[in-house]
């Protein structure tokens, strides 16, 4: 157990010291927030049924934190591990190899916890945020989301050969993910055309998830949200177990 909280603390470190990771995941929520929040404000607004602007963004911004750790963060370190045989020395300690890749998803949950717990700081101080739904669930949304963005993740590294593959893969996915699904900019913004493609984004069922749960939606309503992403989930566990190699 030493050893795994040991492993765990230097994942951690590793992690804030990747300045894309930590931009991505820390920052970049928090600069949409002021500039879009400056721009809008937080007043209720009959374009957002009746919500202010950063109260229906806030849970969105939610959302990309977890699209860019599961496709970016994940992916990249993993690969790079198989790459520099880092992962190829850990199994040859007494640590499990499923202890190994426990860690990883730890680290990286607890860093999307932060970088989510910063961003609602920082709407409520400054623009007063509403949250009207319960935090319990919000947080098992939340978890089921990134689960299954970092179950993806995990299967960009299982078949990128190197770090700067993964990052190319993860790039692709992230931001079709990133402006179609309605986690950068308010899906209330797009023509009716691309609100139908954003269907067929996996992100978008994040980002509809955590919005309604943000603002109290009973879970009944999000039951299609909740497979979406619970069937991803099983899929990147099961092809990325098939497919995974340590060197």
């Amino acid at each position: 157990m030493r050893g795994f909280a040991k492993l765990a603390w230097i994942e951690i470190k590793l992690y804030l010291r990747q300045p894309e990771a930590a931009f991505f995941t820390l920052f970049f929520p928090l600069i949409l927030l002021f500039i879009f929040g400056s721009i809008y404000g937080n007043e209720p607004s009959p374009f957002f049924n009746g919500r202010g602007m950063v109260d229906v963004s806030t849970p969105a911004y939610l959302a990309m934190i977890i699209g860019s750790v599961g496709l970016l963060s994940i992916a990249i370190a993993v690969a790079g591990y198989r790459e520099k045989g880092v992962l190829r020395r850990y199994r040859a300690t007494p640590l499990r190899p499923a202890a190994i890749l426990a860690s990883e998803v730890i680290v990286h949950f607890l860093m999307t916890l932060l970088g989510g717990a910063l961003l609602i700081a920082a709407a409520r101080i400054v623009y007063g945020l509403r949250f009207p739904g319960r935090a319990v669930v919000l947080l098992a949304g939340f978890t089921l989301g990134a689960m299954s963005f970092f179950a993806v993740g995990f299967l960009l590294a299982s078949v990128a050969r190197t770090a700067r593959v993964a990052f190319i893969l993860g790039l692709v996915l992230y931001f079709p993910n990133l402006f179609l699904s309605g986690a950068a900019i308010p899906k209330e913004t797009f023509p009716q055309a691309i609100r139908s493609a954003g269907k067929f984004i996996p992100l978008t069922h994040v980002v509809d998830l955590l919005q309604g749960l943000w603002f109290g939606d009973p879970i009944g309503q999000h039951l299609t949200e909740i497979a979406v992403l619970t069937g991803l989930l099983v899929l990147g566990v099961v092809v990325s177990a098939w497919t995974f190699r340590w060197e």
